[in-house]
Formats: structure tokens, C-alpha cells, sequence
């Protein structure tokens, strides 16, 4: 008899979510059914669904999950029932990038829509007619009360973790948090700035924080979100609005810029400012998500000159296994205060956690399965 759940699918690309029974195929050697109890909602699943970056319909999307262990595939020695685990991205293992520590930028993960189906093609889950359901998003489609995971997804924590407040690790705030800690390497008394304010760029300011370097500008459209960010490490903001943001960073990192900067918004004229304001040998990390296609102009010279660098950042260049507990350990010792951006929301109210997400409202939803 097949297993069922209940799961949020997308039938057509910017269509309407909607609420299904869904059946889940047998496990592979290499795979855990997860329980889920707790589900963060990742711009990117909103990018996706829109159709703003690559994705494929039905799905059943959803990639910060958080839950307790059913069943385990029978490679899987090191997990067993009942254990509590966070969710992050899948990665084959074996390619260049898994060997060298980079996971994030996996051969076999990354072109494939963010992992819509497993390496071979083939789909974990099906409709309850038997029609088949891309099921494999990020290894986990989570956005399911029940979820057929590959075991790279996973990572164990304690059984008093609370699942509600950790399940945004495993893409958003490992994101942020990593473009600090491992793309950009922030040393301590350095400057930092912060493009975007949202529950990402709060994390890379916490991090910066972690990290103790002296100056810590949030750049961002929402007053609100500002403030925020101060009580959370900012040592200055400035409203993205503004004419002169590039000047005001300079007078703030003398004597020609910031050398250290995270750009989460993905805007092309934001990242060309964001390059103006580096100064020698800084460097800028994205890890904001544009449609496809999207340029931006730099000034080949003063990039030259002044030897800046401008380089992407995929899940924060970080190995889940050993971030998320990092993170976790920074939050139960008060440096890392995650519980400041998230509002969780009952399953059921998904329209209006997606649109809180959309118009600002809530930073981070979490949707409580549980």
C-alpha cells in the first residue's frame, strides 16, 4: 500500500498553490521519509513558482524543511526513527566541488532546476490517479506533511531543537550567513555593508557581527527593516533611495570604500552601485537571484586598479553539515537572535504567509505542519 500526504502542488507555473493528497513512491537505498513539522518559505520557492527563475510544473516545492525521521533507505546507517533533522540542499557527493568542500556548486545539483527530480530522471512522488509529480525540489519538496528526502539533504540536531525556529537554516539564513563566513571570509575590524534587509541580509549582519567587524552598514528601502537590522548588529543604514548611497559609504569606509559587501537583492543597478562603493581589494559576494539573463556594467578600469572583486555565492558557499550546527551553537549563545525574523503560520494559512512574504510584511514565514 503506498504512503500518502497532504502537500502544497503547483500545477502550472504562476498558477495557484493548492491543497492534494499526493502518493510517495518507495524509498531508495540512499533516502529518509522525513515527517515534517515545520517548513520556512525561501524567495526562491516564490521565484519559482512565478516563473522568475527555471522551474517545471506540477511540483511540490518547498526547501527549508524541518522534521522527525520515519524511515531510512538502507544505505542510510548514521539515522535512524525518531530522529529530529533540519533540511538543507542535495549534492551528488562525488564531483570536483563535493570532493573539494563546495557542495553548493554540485555538477549534478545545480543544472538541474534546483533538483525538480532525482539524477536519473524519475519522480518520488505521484498524484493519487498515478499521474507523476515533480518531488525532488532541493532533494526534499517539504512543502509536504510527508517527504521523501536524499540523505545530503540531511542534518541532525538535538531532540529539544526547536524545529519551528531552526527550519530557515537550511537555505536562507545558511545563505546569508555564509556569504559572510566562508565567501567573503569578514576578518575582524573590517567594514561590511549589506544590500537588502530581508531575513537573509539579516543574517549576513548577524554573521558580520560574529565575525566583529567594526563597521556594519544595512542599505535598504524599508525604514522598519532598518531599525532592525541596528538591533541586530548594524552600525549604520542608509535608505536605498537615496542619491548618494555610494558617497555615504565612502565617508563611512574611508579613505575609498567598504571592503567587504553581500548584495541580497539581485537588482542589477543595486549591484553596480555596490561596486562603486568597494574600496582596494574589496569584494562583493550576490547571493540575490535575478531572472536569467540579467547584466550588470562595470567599470573595467577601476576594477583594475583598485583590485575589486565581484563574485557569485550559492547557499553561502556552505557545507550544511557544518554550518547549521555553527549557527545553531551562535543562537543558543545569544549572538545569533533568528527568533527576531520569524512569524510562523499554520499550514492551512499558506496564501497569507506567501503574501506577507511577498509585500514585506513577514521576513521569514514558516509554515507549521505540526
Amino acid at each position: 500500500m503506498s504512503t500518502t500526504a497532504q502537500a502544497l502542488v503547483l500545477r502550472e507555473i504562476n498558477g495557484p498553490l493548492s491543497f492534494e493528497k499526493i502518493q510517495l513512491g518507495d524509498l531508495r537505498a540512499n533516502e529518509v521519509l522525513v515527517e515534517v513539522h515545520a517548513t520556512g518559505i525561501c524567495h526562491t520557492d516564490i521565484s519559482c513558482m512565478s516563473g522568475q527563475l527555471p522551474a517545471t510544473a506540477p511540483c511540490v516545492f518547498g526547501h527549508e524543511g524541518a522534521g522527525v525521521i520515519m524511515k531510512t533507505g538502507s544505505n542510510v546507517t548514521h539515522l535512524t526513527p525518531n530522529d529530529k533533522v533540519l533540511l538543507s540542499y542535495a549534492f551528488c557527493g562525488t564531483c570536483k566541488q563535493c570532493d573539494s568542500g563546495h557542495p553548493a556548486y554540485c555538477y549534478q545539483w545545480v543544472p538541474n532546476n534546483f533538483g525538480q527530480q532525482r539524477s536519473d530522471g524519475s519522480f518520488p512522488l505521484s498524484f493519487e490517479n498515478g499521474d507523476p509529480l515533480r518531488g525532488n525540489f532541493f532533494g526534499q519538496s517539504s512543502f509536504a506533511s510527508l517527504a521523501i528526502v536524499d540523505v545530503s539533504c540531511i542534518v541532525k540536531v538535538s531532540p529539544e531543537s526547536p524545529l519551528d525556529r531552526f527550519a530557515p537554516l537550511g537555505c536562507g539564513f545558511q545563505t546569508g550567513a555564509g556569504a559572510v563566513l566562508n565567501t567573503l571570509d569578514v576578518q575582524p575590524g573590517s567594514t561590511l555593508v549589506v544590500y537588502g534587509a530581508g531575513s537573509v541580509g539579516m543574517s549576513a549582519i548577524m554573521a558580520g557581527k560574529i565575525r566583529e567587524a567594526t563597521t556594519i552598514i544595512a542599505v535598504d528601502l524599508n525604514q522598519g527593516r532598518l531599525e532592525l537590522a541596528k538591533k541586530l548588529g548594524a552600525t549604520h543604514t542608509i535608505l536605498g533611495s537615496d542619491e548618494d548611497v555610494v558617497q555615504q559609504i565612502q565617508a563611512l569606509c574611508p579613505p575609498l570604500g567598504v571592503e567587504y559587501a553581500v548584495d541580497c537583492t539581485g537588482i542589477p543597478p543595486v549591484i553596480e552601485k555596490a561596486v562603486q562603493a568597494l574600496g582596494a581589494r574589496g569584494k562583493l559576494a550576490t547571493v540575490g537571484a535575478p531572472t536569467p539573463g540579467k547584466t550588470i556594467k562595470v567599470d573595467v578600469f577601476a576594477q583594475l586598479v583598485f583590485g575589486r572583486q565581484y563574485v557569485g555565492c550559492c547557499e553561502g558557499d556552505a557545507q550544511p553539515d557544518k554550518i547549521l550546527p555553527y549557527l545553531i551553537e551562535q543562537h543558543n549563545q545569544g549572538n545569533y537572535p533568528i527568533e527576531e525574523l520569524i512569524t510562523t503560520y499554520p499550514v492551512e494559512k499558506y496564501d497569507e504567509a506567501i503574501s506577507d512574504m511577498k509585500s514585506g510584511k513577514t521576513l521569514k514565514a514558516v509554515l507549521l505542519w505540526k
